[in-house]
């Protein structure tokens, strides 16, 4: 369970305050994948940064019950000097998670060669979505919240991807930003759709995604 009380969200752009999450009060169930869908700018990565404890809200709070991922993909919160190994490590200690276990998923997994034992600050972006990808899915997660990653890498690498993030969410949940219907379709089964910093819950999926495309058509 995710809980929002009465959130808020906003940046300063050329002197404008843009609003992004406007005093927001909302549940969203348990045990479902959600797909997050929004114009461009609507503020779902921010809202799914937020739920991930990445950034804070202006005002409000999230209250959750259960684990939760930080949002897969996301390579911004690794330690730029520590070889993408160092940083598995620490990641496994902070987590809890058998240390060596987790590196060897990650090391197979991410397939990033020689540059696994490289300083991040090395890493291509690319390379560090797929370091992200790898810790995310190596630890089990009650939530995973996933920014379109199944677009990184190469053809192999996205199957890799599609097909390990497919085996999670069959037992555990996920909130899914994805501008891919196809891949909305394949990995959720309820839709929230975030326009004026409002979200609105639909349990029936293509009535979410009907909603979303009346928005960008209009």
């Amino acid at each position: 369970m995710i809980r929002f009380e009465n959130l808020n969200k906003s940046y300063w752009v050329n002197g404008y305050r843009k609003v992004v999450i406007d005093d927001l009060s909302a549940e969203l169930p348990s045990g479902k994948s959600l797909a997050l869908l929004g114009r461009n700018g609507a503020g779902k990565s921010t809202l799914l940064q937020m739920i991930g404890g990445l950034l804070p809200p202006d005002s409000g709070r999230i209250i959750n019950k259960g684990t939760i991922s930080w949002p897969v993909g996301f390579g911004g919160s690794f330690h730029r000097e520590l070889t993408g190994a160092q940083n598995i490590r620490f990641i496994a200690r902070i987590y809890g998670v058998d240390t060596d276990s987790l590196v060897a998923f990650v090391e197979d997994f991410a397939d990033l060669g020689r540059h696994f034992h490289m300083p991040v600050r090395t890493y291509s972006s690319g390379m560090r979505s797929r370091l992200a990808f790898g810790a995310s899915m190596g630890i089990h997660f009650d939530t995973y919240l996933v920014d379109e990653v199944t677009a990184v890498g190469d053809a192999q690498f996205k199957r890799k991807s599609r097909a390990v993030f497919r085996e999670r969410v069959k037992t555990n949940s996920a909130i899914m930003v994805s501008h891919d219907m196809g891949q909305v379709r394949q990995f959720c089964d309820a839709g929230i759709v975030l326009e004026n910093g409002k979200i609105q819950y639909f349990d029936d999926l293509e009535a979410a995604i009907a909603l979303h495309e009346e928005h960008m058509n209009s």
